[in-house]
């Protein structure tokens, strides 16, 4: 991924749609913001204990980066559920409730996300000028969520999915996630054993980055570019549930299309 600093406001993205036209996105770290220790400093969560008037100034900052204003931003209120949403012009400004994933082929629509290890997932179709953004969490990824987002580009803008570009953001890695064996036999079981790996220590840790490229392929797309970039091992730029105790802010994430 390419890393950007833009006056202290440092995001991240992808080499493969960093100069793709009529589109703007961005994975944003946690630095540049004006959040207070243990949010320091561009938490992007409203539901995690932060002031309500710092996360809106971060919010309204990382908009600000990639040109979009508060009313052209469509969020979700998430819940690690399989629940996708298309969305558009009238939904500017919205929280859409109870949903995990949303899509959009409307110009002037930007689709914005929270992660702290979770992992995004973004699809892009040039052809239809179609986007999506989804959250997958161990959750969600089980359930399949990634190769729902594929099939819900296909039905309601009739994206190939062998013409998808795809990218797997900053995610908590197989370095830092250690799981139960119950969970990590299941991801075994549904995605391939090397999905598993198990350190000197003996402990099951899951790779969720892997895992939702495995279901990406599976569903038909061809190109896929992952961060390989771990939440947990960067706290420095990064916020992490799993490292920080769930005593954390959240990270963005953000897509949109333009005229």
């Amino acid at each position: 991924m390419i890393r950007i600093d833009n006056l202290g406001l440092v995001y991240y993205q992808f080499k493969g749609l960093a100069a793709e036209p009529g589109l703007r996105h961005g994975f944003f770290t946690r630095l540049g913001g004006v959040s207070q220790p243990p949010f320091a400093s561009l938490n992007m969560g409203a539901s995690v204990g932060d002031d309500a008037a710092a996360v809106a100034e971060n919010r309204r900052r990382a908009c600000a980066a990639l040109g979009f204003a508060d009313g052209q931003v469509v969020t979700p209120y998430q819940v690690h559920s399989t629940v996708l949403a298309r969305v558009g012009q009238a939904q500017g400004g919205q929280v859409i409730e109870a949903t995990d994933g949303l899509l959009t082929a409307e110009r002037g629509v930007a689709l914005f996300l929270r992660f702290a290890d979770c992992v995004p997932v973004m699809l892009h179709d040039r052809e239809h000028h179609a986007i999506a953004l989804v959250h997958a969490g161990w959750r969600g990824t089980l359930d399949g969520i990634a190769s729902l987002a594929v099939a819900a580009m296909q039905a309601h803008f009739g994206s190939q999915p062998a013409q998808l570009w795809a990218g797997i953001g900053p995610a908590i890695g197989p370095c830092c996630y250690q799981v139960s064996a119950g969970l990590a036999a299941e991801f075994a079981k549904r995605f391939g054993a090397g999905v598993v790996s198990r350190p000197a220590s003996g402990s099951s840790h899951l790779d969720l980055p892997t895992a939702n490229t495995i279901a990406l392929g599976e569903a038909g797309v061809r190109h896929i570019e992952q961060a390989d970039l771990c939440t947990a091992c960067h706290v420095d730029e990064f916020f992490s549930h799993r490292k920080e105790a769930g005593r954390t802010g959240r990270l963005g994430a953000l897509v949109g299309l333009v005229a």
